[in-house]
């Protein structure tokens, strides 16, 4: 058995193994930087351009001779490459690569993981580690969520407050989400914008697309905190530092705090266009995340403003006023050659303009979504991120390993001939109680690997019991990259019990229980 996450699409194996000499020279069609390898004339080790195989595909052979692969493009060239790092395990240091006969590309063209860097902030390098992750497993999209009401963590020259005070609170929740427990440290930091340059050309080059999410018009506290004429109720106000329960209302006996901007001023408009302008410039990727959900509608429905541009536009209700925010954004987006992507609250405005099909819909939500489902099934472009696969954040009691790897869009509403609308599938890394590298990669990894395989394997060739075995295998290899994953005692919970008091822990108390549990179960030589 190849140990090799993702499946390829093809695979046969063949005896024998094709010994790496001590230098490898490779002779190839393309400029590969990262291939820690002499590029020269070889008659063992040999990458061709063949442009009749697809984008992101690739064929590779192996024999007892030598190793070659076919690839259209630089990032099939390189996925082929890991393909040969996996089946051979070089990063244990061994050298002996597998015969093999391999066929690949991946199932969806989406193949996603996003980070929140707003609730707790992860640096340049933290990144470049992800994405270097990421790449291993052939993952193409990195959605950077850099902004939410705790915290504005991208540099906006136009609008220098968004940093200087949106990027910082005076403390953070700690105890689980419906927990009142806070830490009272000052909490900051963000992105300059050579930083974000960097980010994209580093993961450019590994084939990965940088997906900003800037988000309007809820989820914007900081930015309103920093720029106080966006709210509807100009008042002074401070970036928070809960992120859930009742800490605004007993901590600081805040019960009526601005949740949205107001869409009655046309000075937000202008503000945010301003915004997207400086955005649009660091990002190449033909997509900005606009998020667009758990938009409370109080403010609007009180805001003078507000209802006047709902009756000069002849808008019902602040429902169909979000609608009318999102055609405004999503068309100045078009304009500068973009797809606005929003999570699927945003059809709840049926005055939300889907026929130039600009708008793309982020199925997120627990509960099945009838407007979600009637949009992919008329056309309509999807990416699936259901909360019960792909939101890593959450506890592994509640969200096993298999859930991940077992997802099926089918499940979620989508007609099988309108699998063609769904863009592909990510996984979710809310930060609220994520605050260090050892519970990033225990929330992340091995889930990664389950998602990795869904979006690139097809559906009839999934195999769970499979899958685990050859997990179990690259384990080993995980220990040597340093990554901290979940062991099958968390990551696959059997126990009720424990179940139990880890959901209870994690939202009520202890957001690091399982954590601390990862970290009992390796000392105790578990895997």
């Amino acid at each position: 058995m190849l140990s090799l996450i993702p499946k390829p699409k093809i695979c046969f194996e063949r005896k024998g193994t094709f010994t790496l000499p001590e230098n490898v020279v490779v002779k190839s069609d393309f400029d590969l930087p990262l291939l820690q390898a002499q590029i020269g004339e070889s008659s063992y080790f040999v990458i061709e351009k063949d442009e009749d195989i697809s984008s992101e595909g690739y064929i590779l052979s192996v024999s007892e001779d030598g190793i070659k692969i076919s690839a259209s493009t630089k990032t099939g060239a390189y996925y082929a490459l890991q393909t040969v790092r996996k089946i051979g395990k070089t990063d244990l240091g061994l050298k002996e690569i597998p015969c093999c006969d391999i066929n690949d590309e991946p199932k969806f063209a989406w193949r996603g993981l996003q980070l929140d860097v707003s609730r707790h902030f992860f640096d340049v390098d933290e990144i470049k580690r992800l994405l270097d992750l990421m790449f291993a497993e052939k993952l193409n999209v990195f959605h950077w969520h850099l902004t939410d009401d705790q915290g504005w963590r991208i540099e906006i020259k136009k609008y220098p407050l968004l940093t200087e005070v949106g990027s910082k609170r005076k403390y953070s929740q700690t105890g689980g989400w419906k927990s009142l427990l806070t830490d009272d440290v000052p909490y900051s930091g963000y992105y300059t914008q050579e930083q974000i340059k960097e980010v994209v050309a580093y993961a450019k080059e590994r084939g990965i697309s940088v997906v900003p999410e800037i988000d309007f018009p809820a989820h914007c506290a900081a930015a309103m905190a920093a720029y106080k004429h966006l709210a509807c109720r100009e008042i002074d106000t401070e970036v928070p530092g809960y992120f859930g329960g009742m800490i605004p209302q007993v901590r600081d006996h805040n019960f009526k705090w601005n949740r949205t901007v107001c869409c009655g001023k046309e000075s937000t408009f202008e503000f945010i266009f301003n915004v997207l302008d400086e955005v649009c410039e660091l990002f190449d990727s033909p997509y900005v995340h606009m998020g667009g959900d758990e938009a409370p509608k109080n403010e609007w429905k009180e805001c003078p403003a507000c209802q006047k541009i709902m009756k000069e536009n002849g808008i019902s209700d602040e429902v169909q006023l979000q609608g009318w925010f999102e055609n405004r954004i999503s068309a100045y987006l078009k304009e500068k050659g973009k797809r606005l992507i929003g999570w699927n609250e945003v059809l709840e405005s049926d005055n939300l303009n889907t026929q130039d099909k600009n708008i793309v819909v982020q199925y997120w939500t627990p509960k099945r979504d009838k407007n979600a489902e009637k949009y992919v099934n008329s056309g309509g472009s999807m990416i699936m991120s259901n909360h019960q696969s792909f939101y890593f954040d959450m506890t592994y009691s509640q969200y096993p390993l298999d859930k991940t790897y077992n997802y099926n869009p089918e499940n979620y509403g989508v007609n099988k001939d309108n699998l063609k609308n769904v863009l592909g599938v990510e996984g979710e890394l809310w930060s609220e109680f994520i605050r260090d590298r050892e519970k990033l990669d225990m929330q992340a990894f091995p889930r990664v690997q389950a998602l990795a395989e869904n979006a690139w394997t097809p559906q009839e060739s999934l195999d769970w019991d499979d899958f685990k075995k050859r997990l179990d295998e690259y384990k080993d290899v995980l220990e040597a990259l340093g990554v901290n994953y979940a062991v099958d005692s968390v990551s696959l919970p059997k126990s009720p019990i424990l179940r139990t008091k880890a959901q209870y822990e994690f939202f009520r108390s202890n957001p690091y229980f399982e954590v601390e549990l990862n970290r009992e179960y390796k000392s105790k030589g578990e895997r």
